[in-house]
């Protein structure tokens, strides 16, 4: 299996095509952008995975905002970017010039009860994000488990960071949402450790981001890891023939389980403005971050730093907001006993 970061170009270009202004708006823009300052708040410390591409998306994004602004960086890595995403909603100026590129579980953490949480992820306003970091179950050649089906009925022995981590948290909601027969072995650094630890036969598999495994590829090559099946219902674009674990599921409800607890693999690294930013500038900003995106440089910048920037539509991270909002209260409750680290 080749592992590669994938650019997700084509999405970006339909999506910007589609996106393509009239004069007026757009020249009412020109006017208002022009010798301006764009400010990015990044939710997170400088050299965190979010900020390295924010970082990245603020130096083409620009040259792709009518009367091409200058766009800065700030960091406020404050309680996990929730501090950045109350700033963004209660204080931050409503003219389209402070974007946020906040955390991914935002809509969870509101949902869950979260109490330093002042933003409504329903009035706050999707820009779209970058990066689709999808979540998979490998195994290592010496497995007991070779397929999919087998999980439900032979233990894969897993290793896991702790608590909190999806190397824990998705085994943890296999087994009591589907009754698959993982057992963690914890107390490893991260992913890169446990890969090497399946190689030493110290544990058979483990559950965690595809991304994780960039450094993995050749033993990916040489048969030492397979991907047994991946933990998104969406297929993900580097191993499209890989089975889902949602074609598992017995009844609606176990989906929704699953749904809710994976929903923000879905966000990628969102970016938002807070609410009221008049229309044609959401409109242009939208239309800049998906040019930008499929910017040739900032593609081929992307795969140099092996950064994932695959596109993530506003309109998708709307309807994802609106269908978590869905959720029934039990399942809500359900969720908070069984993986209260989720928060």
């Amino acid at each position: 299996m080749k592992i590669k970061i994938s650019s997700y170009i084509y999405g970006a270009v339909l999506f910007s095509s589609a996106l393509n202004m009239s004069g007026a708006s757009a020249q009412s823009d020109d006017d208002f952008f022009k010798n301006k300052q764009v400010k990015l708040i990044v939710g997170f410390a400088a050299g965190n995975e979010y900020d390295i591409g924010a970082r990245l998306l603020a130096r083409f994004l620009g040259r792709h905002i009518p009367g091409n602004p200058t766009v800065i960086v700030q960091n406020m890595p404050q309680a996990a970017s929730i501090v950045a995403a109350n700033y963004i909603y209660t204080q931050a100026p409503r003219d389209g010039t402070v974007i946020g590129g906040i955390t991914r579980n935002l809509v969870n953490q509101a949902l869950l009860g979260q109490t330093n949480i002042e933003a409504d992820p329903r009035r706050l306003i999707w820009l779209g994000g970058t990066s689709f970091p999808g979540r998979v179950c490998v195994i290592g050649e010496k497995a007991p488990v070779k397929t999919i089906e087998d999980i439900f009925k032979t233990e894969l022995i897993v290793g896991s960071n702790g608590a909190g981590n999806s190397t824990n948290i998705l085994p943890t909601v296999f087994n009591h949402v589907l009754g698959t027969k993982f057992k963690l072995i914890e107390g490893y650094k991260g992913t890169p450790d446990i890969a090497l630890a399946i190689e030493r036969d110290e544990v058979q598999g483990v559950c965690s981001s595809y991304g994780q495994f960039r450094n993995s590829a050749q033993s990916f090559t040489d048969g030492k890891l397979r991907v047994l099946f991946r933990a998104e219902e969406a297929q993900i674009a580097d191993i499209p023939d890989v089975p889902s674990i949602y074609d598992y599921a017995r009844t609606e409800e176990q989906k929704q389980f699953m749904r809710f607890v994976f929903s923000s693999t879905e966000f990628g690294r969102p970016y938002i403005f807070p609410p009221d930013v008049p229309t044609s500038r959401v409109t242009t900003m939208r239309k800049a971050i998906a040019d930008t995106v499929a910017d040739p440089e900032l593609v081929a910048e992307a795969q140099k730093l092996q950064v994932d920037m695959a596109w993530r539509r506003p309109e998708d991270l709307e309807r994802s907001t609106a269908a978590l909002y869905k959720t029934s209260p039990e399942l809500i409750e359900a969720v908070k006993k069984l993986v209260p680290n989720l928060q």
